[in-house]
């Protein structure tokens, strides 16, 4: 019986092939769209998985008050190590010290490579569960060792075994290969990147200040993981080291409320955000987000087979009128329509499957992710044999009880007829298509202009022509001068300076400023920038108020053998000075330690950090000490710059042959701040085209449907006299007022939703009343195009035939 059921549906197909394709391509397209949401969720969901310990490791970090709000901390004060590992021990399994993920030069003999890694305590291996191809994870016991990522160790040994070997770092520290790793995957949060790990106390043996935190409670300058014994919770932990600092810190210093807490591993990624010290979510929503596009775009494609099968049922009345009269019973037939229904979705599938293929290397690009079909996986077959058995009951459930329940006698005497309501069901689903295309296609509009309307945003600085190189050794620093004077020598530069941070970010944070009239509620802290007097030319920034940094002038600059009675000059950013409440800026002295300063300038505030939120108040200082961890050039601007990069690499390496010339464009690096923001729109938005797309076949197959079966009308209007615009109106009607309806209804639910999504941003676009009337527009053009092919074709055929049909 079923080889029947599958002998009849195959014939249909083939006698309707046109219909087919539609009904094919549209699922099959629907089930793509739902495959590579699928694939990227997985992804999203298997964050961080690749190590082991996943669900017991956890980030350490601190919730503090200021100013009646709270915030979320990542760095630490490093004598938090001691007072955990002393105090609550017992709880942790491993406590492991880290700084950032930073890039250094490793260097064997005469080969050197830039490469980011982090110095760690010796659980780290270990914590992390790193897939060791040689070596173990006790390799970093030794203070002066190094374990390498494969491609790494490649890249320096090349097929040589890397153990035992002696490399250097930064070009001042020696250090002994101990263990080499496979490379982490790309679905790692944190240690994503990570080419190497080398030890924290070698880290602290040559960097005195770090060394020196070890006392220092006020200075949270680094990273801690743990990772939990079996018998205890986060939640438990938690509550127990919450007060580690608060119990630690001055009187005065508490009314800052610190409070320390976990972050478990399996949060990092799809719960990153904090806002009043509270985790508000993050990717999470992207997720969800993507999870309903799933749905609804498979929905669509379901809503197309439902709507054009309940089209053609009368071409095939006769069929169910002749089988239910030689004695098919209604259950028979049902069986027959859903076994259609599941032949169309199965050969759906298959076409699918071949469409994420095909499409899997540009989705991996736009998405920023390194997927891969999970044939392997066991679930990924299970769930795609209920997809296949849910999508076919869906889709093939309403068109089997619908066709099956006409009367045999009516058909077959010509009788049936469509009552007044037959119709409504279709228009319902063309209605739900529709408000589901609208709403992604006004969702899509607003996200592009949200990511248009940061960038158009004024950063207070000329980002164009702006070459940054890190400061990833003492060789660089020490021939910085000569650098800079055969930069400009030679026409390469304009302006060169030193800096502490790059311009896209702000790496310091310091409380303690005084200043007149300070409120006791004003706690936060300045974002502070150590510079060299020519900073300020060479990033172009503005000033609203005051002077600029000169030489002329010795209060101009501070060092650690600073006078601390003297007054020093400072500038400072215009967000500062609404921080502070200042009238008058320029002349004000304010306290910062044990130093006095007076401003000598307010700068246009530099957006150096996320362009969607408020620029951080910010303190500008020149110091040539502290000022070393990026060069800033000026790229003069009569010089290309790839003459400009030329020039500069071969000073570069003829200077400072032991350090490799590693630069970045700081356009380029601002541009990234971006990178999320647009793949999401950019994904969206193909998800929104083929939405849009399934839809159109589906309206392409109804007026198909409908033309066909107003043929005879279309002929008696044409001998009266009817003109083409006339009928084309007349059969384009329902549609735009289906699609109108549709508007109606997706309107106040996008503005509702997106309204929503921008309260994240501090820095937001605003929803304007055009975005609703382009998409409205839009979705009218495309459906009287998608009509018009079908309405026009049928008004252009010989009336004679038409009438001569039967």
């Amino acid at each position: 019986m079923i080889k029947n059921y599958i002998k009849i549906a195959w014939r249909n197909l083939l006698k309707n092939k046109g219909y087919s394709a539609l009904n094919i391509g549209g699922l099959a397209v629907g089930m793509a769209v739902a495959l590579l949401i699928g694939l990227w969720i997985y992804d999203e969901l298997s964050f961080n998985k690749y190590h082991k310990n996943y669900d017991r490791i956890a980030k350490v970090m601190m919730n503090r008050n200021s100013n009646g709000q709270s915030f979320t901390d990542f760095s630490l004060p490093r004598p938090l190590e001691f007072e955990l590992r002393n105090k609550y021990g017992s709880s942790f399994k491993n406590i492991v010290m880290s700084r950032w993920t930073e890039g250094h030069i490793l260097s064997v003999g005469d080969k050197k490579i830039s490469q980011a890694g982090r110095f760690m305590q010796p659980g780290a291996p270990e914590m992390l569960t790193l897939q060791m191809v040689k070596g173990s994870w006790t390799g970093l016991k030794d203070p002066h060792s190094i374990m390498l990522s494969s491609s790494t160790a490649t890249a320096l040994f090349g097929d040589e075994n890397p153990v035992d070997k002696t490399l250097r770092i930064d070009n001042q520290m020696d250090v002994k290969v101990t263990g080499v790793y496979q490379d982490l995957p790309a679905n790692v949060e944190e240690f994503q990147n990570l080419q190497f790990l080398s030890t924290w106390d070698l880290l602290m043996a040559n960097n005195k200040w770090m060394d020196a935190a070890k006392d220092q409670w006020g200075n949270s300058s680094f990273l801690m993981y743990v990772q939990l014994q079996p018998n205890t919770t986060f939640d438990g932990v938690s509550a127990m080291i919450k007060n580690a600092k608060q119990d630690n810190v001055s009187a005065e210093d508490r009314k800052f409320n610190f409070q320390v807490f976990l972050n478990p591993m399996s949060r990092w990624h799809l719960y990153s955000e904090w806002k009043n010290g509270i985790n508000t979510g993050g990717r999470i929503q992207y997720v969800w987000m993507f999870g309903i596009i799933c749905v609804f775009v498979l929905l669509l494609a379901c809503i197309n087979f439902m709507n054009l099968s309940t089209a053609h049922s009368e071409k095939r009345a006769r069929e169910v009128g002749v089988r239910k009269a030689i004695g098919s019973m209604r259950s028979q037939l049902i069986k027959q329509f859903l076994c259609e229904s599941f032949l169309i979705v199965f050969i759906a599938f298959i076409l699918a499957i071949l469409l994420v293929i095909a499409l899997l290397p540009w989705f991996n690009g736009v998405s920023d992710k390194e997927m891969s079909m999970v044939w392997s996986n066991g679930y990924f077959w299970i769930i795609s044999l209920v997809f296949i058995v849910f999508t076919g009951l869906v889709s093939g459930s309403y068109p089997a009880f619908y066709l099956s329940s006409f009367n045999p006698v009516q058909v077959l005497k010509g009788t049936l007829r469509a009552g007044r309501f037959a119709s409504l069901p279709r228009r319902v689903l063309v209605v739900l298509q529709f408000t589901v295309s609208v709403v992604l296609i006004i969702g899509t509009i607003i996200v592009s202009r949200q990511i248009q309307y940061a960038k158009a945003r004024p950063v207070g600085y000329s980002r164009e022509g702006l070459m940054a190189i890190q400061i990833k050794s003492p060789d660089l620093f020490q021939r910085y001068n000569v650098l800079a004077r055969e930069l400009k020598n030679a026409g390469v530069a304009t302006e060169i300076s030193r800096t502490s941070s790059p311009t896209t970010a702000i790496w310091s944070n310091n409380d303690g400023v005084i200043w007149p009239n300070k409120s006791p509620d004003k706690v936060e802290g300045f974002g502070t920038i150590w510079i060299t007097h020519d900073y300020g030319k060479t990033v172009g920034w503005d000033f609203a108020a005051g002077r600029d940094y000169s030489t002329a002038f010795t209060s101009d600059s501070i060092s650690r053998a600073s006078d601390s009675s003297t007054v020093h000059s400072i500038v400072v950013n215009e967000a500062a000075v609404k921080y502070m409440e200042l009238k008058n800026p320029v002349g004000e002295v304010i306290r910062w330690g044990n130093y006095p300063f007076r401003i000598i300038g307010v700068i246009k505030d530099m957006v150096m950090e996320s362009p969607y939120d408020p620029v951080k108040q910010t303190m500008y200082l020149v110091n040539f000490d502290e000022a070393n961890s990026y060069i800033h050039i000026r790229i003069n601007p009569k010089m290309s710059p790839g003459e400009a990069v030329a020039k500069t690499e071969s000073i570069f390496k003829k200077l400072v042959p032991s350090v490799p010339f590693d630069y970045k464009f700081v356009d380029t690096e601002y541009a990234r701040k971006f990178a999320a923001e647009e793949r999401i729109g950019k994904i969206a938005s193909f998800f929104a085209a083929l939405a849009i797309f399934i839809s159109c076949l589906g309206l392409f197959g109804l007026a198909s449907f409908v033309a066909e079966k107003r043929t005879k009308e279309i002929g008696i209007r044409k001998v009266l006299g009817a003109t083409l615009y006339t009928l084309w109106k007349m059969l384009s009607k329902e549609f735009v007022v289906l699609v109108m309806v549709a508007s109606l209804i997706a309107t106040p639910v996008a503005y509702y939703f997106l309204h929503n999504w921008l309260q994240n941003y501090e820095y937001r676009t605003p929803i304007s009343w055009w975005v609703f009337a382009i998409a409205i527009g839009g979705s009218m053009v495309i459906t009287l195009l998608t009509v018009s092919f079908q309405t026009i074709k049928a008004t252009l055929t010989n009336p004679v035939k038409s009438l001569r049909s039967e």
